[in-house]
């Protein structure tokens, strides 16, 4: 990965106390930026954090010999260095004059989406959200060079503060063949990226920080229009954009639609939902969590369509080690991360195991008196046996019991509905509770519903249950003892297939090659859940396919 960063350049405006420390300095080479307030002390701002750059604090003769060596300051307030793409910003009072400067480093860093190569091929409009500083414009540079002079594409940069490009009527070499154009005033960003489209016949339009309502509208125009787009927005993730009135556009939009009774109960929601508008300008967005961390969403509007539901969602985050990019697929979404933290620990969580004595929450034989049902017995006799929670609602708690007693199942009853891992419900009565709904909604708890509350359907639900769930009775910890670290490695892979591909969408999934002692253990798994698998191919290529029931 090359970097290209004309510190020097920059190093030139400053006053001489401040760059005399800054040339002294051993990590001068990583500095972000440098900040100089009126009457405070300049400060430098490194990776690691900030430090003061000399004991005397900045004066009106210091903030003046460094305004008189960069260009004008526009209309937001932001200035360059000519032929570099170092950015200074500006601070002013209340009459106008300068009284604070921040001197960002700007850095040309070549190789930063090799990442996200492939994306670039698809020839697809391509979102990058992320937090200031994080390097969505190093990319979006990055990426405009890849297009114009690798894949020898049209490209046309909307430079609307001259960061992408560099200060000065010459842009900067590290945009490669790619046009710029740049805007006289922000509020004219929007007009300015129409023209680019009428007038000079782009492949694709890069536009840096999409964040007024009128620019989203002209993304969506330019998008209709079939050129592809590249442009960066802040926000963390994709769902606060998704709840961001003003760029909401950007991936679709959203309104709210009214049900019909019917439809309502069909889905089980309110009668008002929140649906997605039309299709997104967008579609594909990047979250850039750190600079070697990035989090995929191939297709917004399905993204986008989960979100609004509620439902569990999928990402693919790639990561950068070196010249080494790793894929991995995880579970995403603010609400289910803070589900995580706050979730009580479950009944069958590895490792978990009941005390001898029970919690208040576990229900009552209340027809016989004692202080203990006949689950409860079978829990203390065997201390170390692990139990689903199951939160029952409006059913024979007696022929609940029964059942489980006869069938000696390791099922426990549970008074609390947060402290459940299932409930079982009947469906005329879930039909009428919005609330408990939404809270097993919120809280990821798997409901089962059955019409009567008989034996035959309570027996059935309950069987159901407990084959969905036998993941759950895995000591995991156990299961990988004494395993060898690629051992490990394909039990987690096949593990991950069963439950998200076989089991979830039944379909079969062909696992990667591994070697016959590893592929022995992800056997003895495949029969713990009661699945078909069988070997394919020659070694030392040969791997194991899985089947669902």
């Amino acid at each position: 990965m090359l970097i290209a960063d004309d510190l020097d350049q920059l190093l030139e405006v400053l006053p001489h106390s401040i760059r005399y420390s800054l040339e002294q300095h051993p990590n001068c080479k990583n500095l972000i930026e440098i900040v100089m307030d009126l009457g405070r002390r300049p400060e430098a701002r490194f990776p690691g954090g900030p430090e003061y750059l000399s004991h005397r604090t900045v004066s009106w003769y210091d903030l003046d010999y460094s305004i008189k060596r960069v260009g004008y300051f526009s209309g937001d307030n932001r200035s360059g260095i000519e032929r570099t793409l170092h950015r200074i910003s500006s601070i002013r009072n209340r009459q106008g004059s300068v009284v604070g400067l921040t001197c960002r480093v700007g850095r040309a860093v070549f190789g930063t989406i090799s990442m996200i190569r492939d994306l670039l091929e698809t020839e697809q409009s391509i979102l990058l959200l992320g937090r200031p500083g994080v390097g969505k414009t190093t990319a979006i540079r990055e990426i405009a060079r890849v297009l114009a002079d690798e894949m020898e594409k049209r490209v046309v940069i909307i430079d609307t503060s001259n960061e992408i490009a560099g200060d000065g009527d010459i842009p900067h070499p590290a945009i490669g063949r790619a046009r710029r154009m740049q805007v006289a005033c922000p509020e004219q960003q929007h007009q300015v990226m129409i023209e680019a489209v009428e007038n000079h016949m782009p492949e694709v339009i890069i536009i840096d920080e999409i964040g007024t309502e009128l620019e989203s509208l002209a993304a969506r125009t330019i998008a209709e229009r079939g050129v592809q787009l590249v442009g960066t927005a802040h926000g963390n993730y994709l769902d606060s954009l998704v709840k961001n009135p003003t760029l909401s556009d950007l991936v679709g939009g959203i309104q709210y639609v009214t049900l019909g009774d019917d439809e309502a109960k069909r889905r089980g929601t309110q009668k008002s939902v929140l649906e997605r508008k039309a299709s997104p300008a967008f579609q594909i967005a990047i979250e850039i969590h750190q600079r070697d961390n990035w989090v995929i969403h191939e297709k917004v509007h399905e993204t986008v369509d989960q979100i609004l539901q509620g439902h569990q969602i999928f990402v693919q985050r790639r990561q950068m080690d070196g010249s080494i990019v790793s894929i991995t697929c995880e579970e995403s979404g603010a609400e289910v991360h803070s589900y995580k933290k706050t979730k009580n620990r479950s009944a069958f969580e590895p490792g978990y195991t009941f005390d001898t004595k029970l919690p208040n929450n576990i229900m009552h034989d209340k027809k016989s008196g004692n202080t203990s049902s006949p689950v409860e017995e079978k829990v203390n006799i065997s201390s170390k046996q692990k139990y689903l929670l199951i939160y029952p609602y409006g059913l024979n708690l007696h022929e609940l019991e029964a059942v489980i007693h006869m069938l000696d199942l390791p099922l426990a009853l549970s008074r609390e509905v947060g402290k459940a891992d299932v409930i079982l419900a009947l469906r005329s009565n879930l039909k009428l509770n919005n609330k408990l709904r939404q809270i097993a909604k919120t809280r990821r708890i798997t409901i089962y519903t059955i019409h009567t509350s008989t034996l035959p359907q309570i027996t059935r639900a309950l069987k159901k249950m407990l084959e969905i769930n036998s993941v759950a009775f895995i000591r995991w910890s156990e299961f990988c003892l004494g395993k060898t670290q690629e051992q490990i490695k394909a039990l987690n892979e096949a593990k991950w297939a069963i439950e998200k591909i076989v089991i979830a969408k039944k379909q079969p999934v062909e696992l990667l090659s591994c070697l016959a002692d590893a592929r022995k253990i992800q056997h003895d798994l495949v029969k713990f859940y009661n699945l078909r698998a069988r070997s394919l191919g020659e070694e030392p290529y040969r791997r194991l396919r899985i089947y669902p029931n």
